[in-house]
């Protein structure tokens, strides 16, 4: 049955394009860049227990670096997005490795995370080469190849986000997989034991917050194209982080479905509750955003994907 299921919701996403609307893509193209992002912080928390409220640092970052160039220097995307990634990478792993030598853990540890996230903030709102204040525009229309320069419609988009859920995905489940996958939840479980069996939490800590703010930073990249526009206030505000965050934790942390079935939920029926209600009830969304994450606190504190699975087994 859930095999079936499965080919059928990648029969919907294939197809999706030639029979839904514009407005009803865009929603979708939303809900896998939130899911991908949500998989790469889940791969942070999830997976090896670090919690962090500023990965919009490195979504903004990545983006900020490749639209930048792009802007100014006409350097088409696809020859510094893995440059990007990599700058975001790194400094993932320094907040890491910075947190980790100084003592810097749980709830501080996330201060520390949503600290350089409104430093960025603040650098670029006065970086007049990104745009300042004013904003940074990607011109829509260029004189080169149109999928050299990353410019192209809405379906365009759409299956490139679908390709990147698909990608990150896969790259969960490998790392889960891997040796270094198993060292990281031991990690988790109890970071002390792991140490005293000779684990190197440290260099398990910084390879895993430098993957994920790595991925982050792609997805940002790629998702800044599609907006056109990059406003500080708005790229790296924790709100933004807050949101990307939210799929996860609905549909489950340390879960490859979780993530993915979480912003599902969240992304279209937030729209659609915006689009009905318009601007009769001013923030909606975020009502509903919150309303969704203590009712799953309260009835499903493990999360969605988690508590189906094991109404699943009980079944059998």
């Amino acid at each position: 049955m859930i095999r079936l299921l499965c080919i059928l919701l990648a029969v919907f996403l294939l197809s999706g394009p030639f029979w839904l609307d514009s407005y009803i893509i865009s929603i979708l193209i939303f809900t896998f860049y939130a899911a991908y992002v949500g998989q790469t912080w889940n791969l942070l928390l999830g997976f090896s227990g670090q919690l962090s409220l500023g990965h919009a640092l490195y979504t903004g970052l990545g983006a900020y670096i490749v639209a930048g160039l792009f802007v100014n220097l006409g350097i088409s995307p696809w020859l510094t997005i893995l440059f990007s990634s990599c700058i975001c990478g790194m400094l993932g792993g320094a907040i890491a490795g910075l947190g980790f030598r100084f003592e810097v853990s749980g709830v501080y540890f996330t201060l520390l995370t949503i600290a350089f996230a409104e430093c960025a903030r603040l650098i670029f709102e006065h970086w007049q080469w990104f745009g300042g204040t004013g904003g940074l525009f990607i011109p829509i229309n260029t004189n080169s190849f149109w999928l050299w320069d990353l410019r192209g419609g809405s379906n365009f988009f759409y299956y490139l986000f679908l390709l990147m859920v698909s990608g990150a995905f896969l790259i969960c489940h490998f790392f889960l997989k891997s040796r270094i996958g198993y060292l990281a939840l031991a990690v988790k479980e109890d970071e002390m034991a792991a140490s005293s069996l000779g684990i190197n939490v440290l260099r398990i800590k910084v390879f895993v917050m430098g993957l994920s703010a790595a991925m982050a930073g792609f997805g940002g990249s790629i998702f800044a194209f599609y907006q056109n526009s990059l406003f500080p206030d708005q790229t790296f505000s924790m709100a933004k982080s807050i949101e990307l965050t939210m799929g996860s934790i609905i549909g489950g942390l340390g879960t490859l479905i979780g993530p993915v079935i979480g912003s599902f939920l969240l992304i279209p029926l937030g729209e659609l509750l915006s689009h009905i209600f318009n601007d009769n009830l001013p923030g909606i969304k975020q009502l509903f955003y919150g309303t969704t994450i203590l009712a799953i606190v309260l009835f499903l504190p493990k999360g969605i994907w988690p508590s189906i699975k094991a109404f699943m087994m009980r079944k059998n």
